[in-house]
């Protein structure tokens, strides 16, 4: 793993119901192998609904979902109106190309917290709900016409710790050859 960039926790969130909108507060806990503390993802084994319906024994790549604040911006400039937790993010970042992370590339959130990146949340209708056209705004299609989703990325815990608003976060990138996000 090689260090390559930095940023900061803008706002964390979490909700013990499964609703998208989730609450923000000033800092989480997030528990090695299952995710942040008190929220309804929480787990070993998938826990959003319709994962669960598929098959409830598969391992849990969602325990915490990471939405840069970047992105934010630009919905508000196309329009929308959105403040962090509103997609179910429960860390908003500031500062790091989330979306061009590698799969396996590590984030120190604060002192002690690690997570690794499993891949790409995937923009469901849900995102409608908070204001009409807000999933295909997260979505676009690249110069070769393949489809980009930007509504944020999934991540396991590897290592607890408590996650504050204004903590640091430092990236690692692991050993190339990189393998680029895809749907988790």
């Amino acid at each position: 793993m090689s260090e390559t960039s930095s940023g900061m926790v803008v706002a964390l969130a979490r909700n013990a119901s499964h609703s998208l909108r989730k609450p923000t507060e000033q800092c989480i806990r997030l528990l090695a192998g299952l995710g942040v503390e008190g929220d309804a993802h929480m787990g070993t084994t998938v826990q959003h609904r319709s994962r669960v319906a598929r098959d409830p024994t598969r391992p849990n790549l969602r325990q915490v979902h990471l939405i840069h604040v970047e992105l934010h911006d630009t919905l508000r400039a196309a329009g929308f109106d959105l403040s962090p937790g509103q997609m179910g993010e429960n860390v908003t970042t500031r500062g790091i190309d989330l979306l061009g992370l590698p799969s396996g590339a590590r984030l120190h959130l604060g002192d002690t917290a690690v997570v690794e990146v499993t891949g790409l949340r995937n923009p469901c209708t849900q995102l409608d709900g908070i204001q009409p056209g807000l999933m295909a705004a997260t979505l676009e299609r690249d110069a070769r016409g393949e489809l980009v989703r930007k509504a944020g990325i999934m991540a396991i815990v590897l290592a607890s710790g408590e996650v504050r608003v204004g903590d640091p976060i430092r990236v690692e990138r692991p050993s190339p050859p990189h393998r680029p996000l895809t749907p988790v």
